[in-house]
């Protein structure tokens, strides 16, 4: 046959050569000259120069001309040429027949035919052979690579969530591949046939065997495994602290620590996250955390991309965030990306999950102290859902166990609700908003109500480009605000006292997969400051307060970022990073200047200058930056080290030596200047026995400028001129830290240790701006010494047995050391500041896990937590305070929260 047939005999030809022949190696050789020739006049050409007759559909091939000339040349090489950069293939059957295929292939090995797409040679298309199911990724090139990169998502089935941190690997070949926080993932595979497979802890794993003839996509879906016994894991990707190139990251999963015995039985994902080596806090009862040296309002605490100012509950006892409705956490403490700024210690990560689309189902428990309950709500299947939890307390008679008598009959209460609504409009854009909510009141000893509270609210678009290029858009708000009542029948001193902080944000951040070599993010960030540092008026007609109200605080702070990850071989890599800062104070505002070379307080006061409302009294201009490296000596060993530069232009307000929910927030100004912090690390990180142990070491040194501490007896609280109660001074903090964790087996968990100090120096030629002769000394929350160890052991798949015990150096206080008299009046005399320490803590809890059976079809599964916190009855320091005697004798009296052991039976629920 000379000519083209018809579309129906090529297909049962091809069927019949597919099934019967085996094509052969062809050395025939021809000498041709095609001058100005189209396809389709070549073919004819060949076929009147051999005996080779060609099969094809003639609108398959283009009107291009053609000019060659071959002199005793192999046909393949003629062929080559002839089609080389087009979608057709040519299969040589024999000595008599040539079919041709338009982004088809025939292949002898296998026998296979498939129908690509012609207008998207990366769709993956499945075709059967006599191997079972395969999937084909792009069509087969002439000039054919050696390898070719596959990208594509690992999302969850149940809820189309994205899943970060799964592996993706070709398990021969030993190639690997993680996802990042959207699902994604990149992976090299040799041209050929290859088997990939997935894992994920929680996750059955899925298999796809796929011939790889071009760059393409592939996606997958895995299932979640039926209920049983989670492994306690800090994270579930178990190569992540090898392969990563920044470190001091660590991710805490929200449904893999319900085995820890914490507090009042209540599941509290921040109060694991203290139990790493790298995060401390000052104590129970204690709002707030210390990360590597840092001071507490050094944190960045995240919900979703929104901020959240106080992220605790009842004093600090419990997390605010609400476990149910929780994905994960994601803690930075060593570098910090650049997408990142406006703090110097760390980033609290943290995300809500996604609802799921496809059913309905939630999950609830009921513990001595709370109730939670959260539901998934599918709004248009596959496409749209609601999560909603809810959290509230039935506490008070928690209070009754606390070692005082004054504070038996107080009270405390709390709650908080979230809502969280996802809609995939279709596969490159998606719509996530979330709203947060919490509010606490407390009255202890005393005729005051305090309550404080977050408000949150997030709304993030989701776009992809195309395969390199992809962004996000959010938008947020959030506040904290408290509010002070005290009535009193017996004073006419009744007042009611407000505070507020506002601050609303707008973030675009990119995504550029330039090529294997080179991974950008880029964006912008700004941020609209607005506080109320509080107004104080009257409460009830026969108060004899005075109204106040200090003036509204207001600054812009913006950034321009950009990181880039640099692959420079498998075994290094690179992360770069830039963040160019600008901090604008704005009005309206009384500005005011002080004499120079002179302390500041009234006496020093020069003049006042009032500002308008957004008028610019103060700029700031600062770069961070951002630089950290990784270098394998083995797959299951790495080096890393990093550099960090940044900037914090707002300050926390507490001169008692533990955080409170009281506590105020000031911006820097003219006379306050922003806390600058570096910190330089370097660490080890090791996998034993197939990554079923983990071991890191690491160190760390940072130096700090403009760190804010306070004079003696300073009011912080409706003061006007509160750059005349603090102090700035330089600040050090070192340490080292020592991980092991087990992830497999019946006994798993993790040991921590960690020696670190932290140091500040408050030096001034001025003698009442100088503290302890202007030497290094140790800051409130310095705890040289930190033992963790968190264990579970499964008995069975539905008993384990769980474990934790922590110990840690007391931490700095002022002792009275004596006492004199002065015109009739006795006066104390203190040690230098902080050079003393309150007794070391230490506490073991123990608990017991039952799972309910694990039958799939029945209405809810089961799980019982019984627990003892404190089991060993520690009577553990929270303060340690003075009082002077009858007898004139000044004497010392420790404060404690839990002295006693406190068991508890918690019964969760998921239906």
């Amino acid at each position: 046959m000379k000519s083209a047939i018809k579309k129906s005999i090529l297909a049962l030809m091809v069927l019949l050569f597919s099934t019967s022949l085996i094509a052969q190696e062809n050395n025939e050789t021809i000498t041709i000259t095609a001058n100005e020739l189209t396809k389709a006049q070549v073919i004819k050409l060949i076929e009147s120069k051999t005996n080779y007759n060609f099969y094809y559909l003639e609108k398959w091939l283009d009107d291009e001309k053609i000019s060659f000339n071959f002199t005793n040349a192999k046909l393949k090489y003629v062929l080559d040429t002839l089609f080389g950069g087009s979608r057709i293939n040519y299969f040589i059957l024999d000595n008599e027949r040539i079919v041709l295929t338009n982004g088809n292939l025939i292949k002898k090995s296998i026998y296979e035919t498939d129908t690509t797409n012609p207008n998207d040679t990366s769709t993956p298309v499945l075709v059967n052979t006599e191997d079972g199911n395969l999937i084909k990724i792009g069509r087969e090139e002439v000039n054919k690579k050696n390898s070719y990169t596959i990208s594509g998502r690992v999302l969850n089935d149940k809820n189309g969530e994205p899943i970060e941190g799964a592996t993706i690997f070709e398990r021969e070949k030993n190639i690997y591949a993680t996802t990042n926080s959207k699902g994604y993932f990149k992976i090299e595979l040799p041209f050929g046939k290859n088997s990939l497979e997935t894992s994920f802890v929680g996750f059955d794993s899925d298999y796809k065997d796929l011939i790889v003839y071009n760059n393409g996509k592939l996606n997958f879906s895995i299932s979640e495994k039926s209920e049983q016994l989670e492994e306690v894991v800090i994270s579930a990707n178990r190569t992540r602290n090898i392969r990563q190139t920044i470190s001091g990251i660590s991710q805490i999963k929200a449904k893999e620590i319900k085995k820890i015995p914490l507090v009042l039985g209540e599941r509290d994902i921040l109060k694991v996250a203290i139990t790493l080596p790298s995060i401390k806090s000052t104590g129970e009862g204690s709002e707030g955390v210390n990360v590597r040296g840092g001071k507490v309002d050094q944190n960045l605490f995240l919900l979703d991309n929104g901020v959240i100012y106080n992220p605790t509950h009842f004093l600090g006892l419990f997390s605010a965030i609400n476990p149910f409705t929780t994905n994960d956490l994601k803690i930075y403490t060593g570098n910090i990306p650049a997408e990142y700024g406006g703090r110097l210690s760390s980033v609290f990560d943290i995300r809500t999950k996604d609802p799921n689309t496809k059913k309905f189902e939630g999950e609830a428990s009921i513990g001595p102290v709370t109730g939670n309950v959260n539901v998934d709500i599918p709004i248009v299947k596959d496409k749209s859902g609601l999560v909603l939890g809810a959290r509230s307390t039935y506490s008070d008679w928690i209070l009754g166990l606390v070692n005082n008598k004054q504070i038996e009959n107080s009270s405390v209460s709390f709650y908080d609700v979230i809502a969280k609504y996802k809609h995939q409009i279709n596969d490159k854009n998606a719509i996530k908003a979330t709203g947060y909510f919490s509010q606490d009141q407390y009255q202890i000893a005393s005729d005051t109500i305090n309550k404080y509270g977050n408000m949150m609210a997030t709304i993030n678009w989701d776009h992809e480009f195309n395969d390199k290029n992809r962004g996000s858009l959010t938008l947020s708000n959030s506040r904290y605000s408290f509010d002070i009542d005290f009535e009193s029948e017996n004073t006419n001193k009744g007042f009611n006292l407000q505070y507020r902080i506002n601050e609303t944000g707008l973030k675009i951040k990119m995504k550029y997969d330039h090529s294997d070599t080179h991974s950008f993010d880029y964006g912008l960030e700004s941020k609209l400051y607005s506080i109320n540092p509080g107004s104080i008026v009257p409460n009830g007609a026969t108060s004899t307060v005075v109204p106040l109200t200090i003036q509204e605080e207001k600054a812009l702070e913006s950034s321009l970022f950009i990181a880039d990850e640099i692959t420079v071989n498998k075994k290094l890599n690179f992360n770069i990073g830039l963040r160019l800062n600008q901090y604008l104070a704005l009005g309206p505002s009384t500005e005011r200047v002080y004499q120079d070379d002179a302390p500041k307080n009234e006496t020093t006061l020069v003049n006042t200058i009032e500002h308008g409302n957004n008028d610019v009294f103060q700029t700031y201009h600062n770069l961070s930056y951002r630089l950290a490296g990784r270098y394998s000596l083995t797959n299951s060993l790495s080096l890393k080290a990093s550099y960090n530069k940044s900037f914090q232009y707002i300050h926390r307000l507490n001169n008692n030596t533990t955080a409170t929910p009281i506590d105020t927030w000031r911006l820097s100004d003219s006379n306050i200047k922003p806390q600058e912090g570096s910190q330089i690390s370097l660490g080890a990180f090791k996998n034993i026995n197939g990554n079923d142990y983990e071991i890191s070491l690491e160190g760390y040194y940072k130096e700090y400028e403009n760190l804010l501490d306070y004079k003696i007896g300073a009011n912080l609280l409706l003061n006007e001129n509160i750059e005349t109660e603090v102090l700035q001074g330089n600040g050090k903090s070192y340490g080292v830290e020592f991980l092991v964790k087990k992830n497999r087996g019946r006994l798993n968990g993790w040991l921590g240790y960690s020696y670190s100090r932290s140091l500040i120096q408050l030096n001034s030629k001025f003698q009442e701006e100088t503290v302890n002769n202007g030497l290094f000394f140790p800051t409130n929350y310095d705890k040289p010494h930190d033992l963790t160890a968190v264990l579970n052991y499964k008995f069975t798949e539905r008993y384990s047995f769980s474990t934790n015990f922590t110990y840690q150096t007391g931490r700095p206080i002022t002792y009275p050391t004596g006492k004199f008299i002065f015109q009739g009046a006795e006066f104390l005399t203190y040690s230098n500041r902080n050079q003393f320490r309150i007794p070391d803590y230490y506490r073991l809890d123990i608990g017991i896990n039952i799972e309910g059976n694990h039958k799939i079809k029945k209405f809810a599964h089961s799980f019982w937590n019984i627990s003892v916190y404190n089991v060993l009855g520690r009577n553990n320091p929270y303060s340690v305070f003075f009082q002077t005697n009858a007898d004139g004798n000044v004497e010392a009296y420790q404060s404690s929260i839990f002295s006693v052991p406190i068991p508890t039976i918690t019964y969760n629920f998921k239906f």
